[in-house]
């Protein structure tokens, strides 16, 4: 028997693995697919992940990598402005490889990993958890960590997800793209249309080393009673948009187009009880304005294995809110306040285009190097007379409940 059970070997599992396997725990670690697979993702990761976990910068020469210091942003009306970072401030992966990479880091740690196992059942027993596999398997351990994603088998069948609500799922409508068939024409800038269309989401252009990722992301309920057709008409029909305004050139692939969904109405109520503890989109662990998951998975991995190794994994809950709780909780508010009026993101980027202190902040904001109340505070301090101004249309409000 294990230490702990392990099911999911995306970022949060294999970064949960890597840390118990460290810390002398017996950890197996478990996925239905064989490595390396896809797993559709914007792959866009905060230059924060490299300060938070060491290891990464000397692990990534394994695998292609893109740096970018750029973002263009662009509001409903097409008003726009190119926002630059004095550093890197993005990492550009594809998950087939970052994925692979992470795996292997926690293979060579000495976790024990079983592919090509997808689990139906779990249970509680005594002493512990026992998962049934499709095929007949059985696996027990005193410690489960759930790392299999928004659609989370363990999370469900145990009760920590009743059901996600419609306004707490994205739709992301997504291509990964050999750049031989398409290609950002700025490779070095981050594309990003906020409120594209009128919807109550954003539309990308993600340029990799050798691939170009492009999607347009939503909220399940806006797709559902505002678009007339089917995910992959939509995403032809934007592909094609930006190819005439030469922000694309090539021509969309139906064969690398992946939609999927993003939990984004903030971490579950519940993401630990008795045995299990729950990490990633398994959990809810996703930024609600920028919609990355990829940082927040690999540290509630790692805070999972760090809980149980100090043999009190009741802290976990402690302590991802200690780390980013407040974080995440302020991007709900800024989604679900920001894009439900397309004259606010409007505002937001006029005031970007005018004051540069909004500009920075904005870009601060986004890459995670400082928190909503930080970058308002800053605000508040360098521009007092401007900050007023923006108060008024309530994009500076602090007296907000987001209802986490």
């Amino acid at each position: 028997m294990s230490d702990v059970l392990i099911v999911g070997a995306g970022p949060a599992g294999a970064t949960a693995a890597r840390r118990l396997a460290l810390g002398g725990a017996r950890v197996r670690l478990i996925d239905r697919e064989r490595f390396p697979r896809n797993k559709p993702c914007g792959g866009a990761i905060s230059i924060r992940a490299l300060t938070r976990f060491p290891y990464l910068r000397g692990a990534l020469a394994r695998i292609p990598t893109h740096y970018i210091s750029r973002l263009h942003l662009e509001s409903p009306s097409g008003k726009s402005i190119v926002l630059k970072s004095d550093s890197p401030a993005a990492l550009m992966i594809r998950r087939v490889e970052f994925d692979h990479l992470l795996v292997q880091l926690a293979v060579e740690a000495g976790a024990e990993l079983i592919s090509g196992v997808e689990m139906s059942q779990a249970v509680t027993v005594n002493g512990g958890i026992r998962l049934r596999a499709r095929d007949g398997r059985s696996f027990s351990a005193p410690m489960v960590i759930a790392a299999d994603g928004v659609h989370s088998v363990v999370a469900r069948r145990l009760g920590l997800n009743p059901g996600w609500p419609r306004r707490s799922i994205a739709l992301d409508m997504m291509e990964e793209t050999p750049n031989e068939t398409l290609h950002a024409s700025d490779p070095d800038t981050l594309w990003v249309a906020y409120g594209y269309e009128r919807s109550d989401g954003y539309a990308y252009v993600f340029p990799k080393r050798n691939h170009v990722n492009v999607g347009i992301g939503c909220l399940i309920s806006y797709y559902r009673d505002a678009v007339r057709q089917r995910p992959y008409d939509v995403q032809r029909r934007f592909v094609t948009s930006l190819t005439a305004k030469d922000v694309l050139r090539g021509s969309s692939s139906r064969p690398h187009f992946t939609p999927f969904l993003i939990p984004v109405g903030g971490p579950l109520p519940e993401t630990g009880r008795d045995r299990v503890l729950l990490t990633g989109d398994a959990g809810g662990f996703v930024n609600a304005f920028s919609a990355e998951g990829i940082y927040y998975a690999m540290v509630t991995g790692e805070l999972a294995g760090t809980a149980i190794l100090s043999g009190a994994p009741n802290t976990y809950e402690s302590l991802w809110r200690r780390e980013f709780g407040a974080e995440l909780r302020d991007a709900v508010w800024v989604q679900r306040y920001l894009f439900a009026n397309a004259t606010r993101v409007d505002a937001m980027v006029r005031g970007a285009r005018a004051y540069p202190a909004i500009a920075s902040g904005l870009v601060d904001y986004a890459v995670g190097s400082r928190t909503y109340r930080s970058a308002r505070m800053r605000l508040i301090s360098r521009l007092p007379a401007v900050a007023a101004r923006v108060a008024l249309s309530g994009l500076l409000g602090s007296g907000f409940q987001p209802g986490l």
